[in-house]
């Protein structure tokens, strides 16, 4: 199936396309163009975001062309067209269901030419997920003894095309833009709270598909900060924005999502051990993400999968829009969250 049409174009690589706890089985490109607009001004600057479905807005729509509007990275265009009284041009080349390898050669490298944009002051990425979720499903139906080269092998993958992706970012944007990489939040986290099939060969114990995940995904988003940092990269922390509660839920005196941020110098060990031990029990699903003891708010779709949204959705001609003015969404919904977490990082001014 093919279809374009003005600031979007989508092309299904594959007749079959499935979402869930599984990986998807196939790609599809997703890109979209919105323009935030803002009556005062002519000025306009541009936002370039690479990736998977995550950033594409998928909405579990079976209409593939159809994608939220205020994903993360328009949430983000918002806080610069505020800040700078200026239009938001927010370009979102996307794939949904693809993996590290994929996003990054035939996104940030085919698709080069819309972060070279002289105007461009944000160029930001996020990848790996179906290399985690294609590794968790094969995982999860294994029996005998357990094989975990598939996780190891996900993991090394998406270490190599997150590097190869801030340097290639750092060659072609403009030297001024600010470069962002997402980490990844758990979906599935308490789905995945149930015993394998296959035995630990050491222990020959069965194995907990979240107790065996966790430390894998934290290894990977330390990894992710830590390259960050060493590239000029700012890190936004969705694992830790998404995963804990706002508030000290066991009274050690922090915020939950703050204790288990990412820490700059911090090692890979003791960063996993933080996470998978230390303050483990402080972990909770993003379906029920609370803001304080009282109230949660759901951050994920029924899928378990992608991040819930809000302000309508974008068929497939992109376009222009006004700036919104009610700006108290953004702890309410995951891709307002993920959005606001990676619009820390924008500058002052342009």
């Amino acid at each position: 199936m093919s279809f374009r049409h003005s600031g979007m174009s989508v092309v299904a690589m594959c007749a079959a396309f499935t979402v869930g706890g599984s990986a998807m089985a196939s790609t599809l490109n997703q890109n979209t163009s919105w323009t935030i607009d803002q009556p005062s001004t002519s000025t306009k600057y541009r936002v370039v975001a690479y990736g998977d479905s995550i950033y594409a807005g998928y909405n579990g729509s079976v209409f593939f062309w159809n994608v939220a509007r205020r994903a993360a990275p328009v949430v983000q265009g918002e806080d610069l067209a505020r800040k700078w009284n200026a239009d938001v041009e927010v370009i979102r080349r996307t794939k949904s269901g693809a993996k590290a390898d994929d996003i990054y050669n035939n996104k940030i490298v085919s698709e080069r030419s819309y972060m070279q944009a002289a105007n461009t002051r944000v160029v930001m990425f996020e990848m790996c997920g179906n290399d985690y979720l294609q590794a968790r499903s094969a995982f999860s139906g294994q029996t005998g003894t357990c094989n975990y080269s598939g996780l190891e092998a996900a993991l090394a993958t998406c270490t190599t095309y997150m590097e190869r992706a801030m340097q290639t970012i750092n060659q072609y944007a403009p030297a001024t833009a600010t470069k962002i990489i997402s980490n990844i939040y758990y979906p599935g986290f308490n789905a995945d709270n149930v015993n394998t099939q296959c035995r630990d060969s050491a222990t020959g114990q069965v194995v907990n598909k979240r107790e065996k995940f966790l430390p894998l995904l934290a290894r990977s988003n330390w990894r992710a900060c830590s390259l960050a940092a060493r590239h000029g990269f700012k890190c936004a922390d969705s694992f830790a924005e998404y995963m804990a509660a706002d508030y000290d839920s066991n009274g050690d005196g922090k915020v939950d999502s703050e204790a288990i941020r990412y820490i700059e110098g911090e090692s890979e060990a003791a960063y996993v051990q933080r996470i998978s031990v230390t303050l483990r029990s402080t972990l909770r699903d993003s379906n029920t993400h609370f803001v304080n003891a009282s109230t949660s708010y759901d951050y994920l779709q029924s899928d378990d999968t992608h991040p819930t949204y809000t302000g309508g959705t974008i068929s497939s001609s992109g376009g222009t829009g006004a700036l919104p003015t009610d700006t108290s969404t953004w702890n309410k919904t995951g891709h307002d969250r993920m959005g606001w977490e990676s619009a820390k990082f924008n500058p002052a001014r342009p």
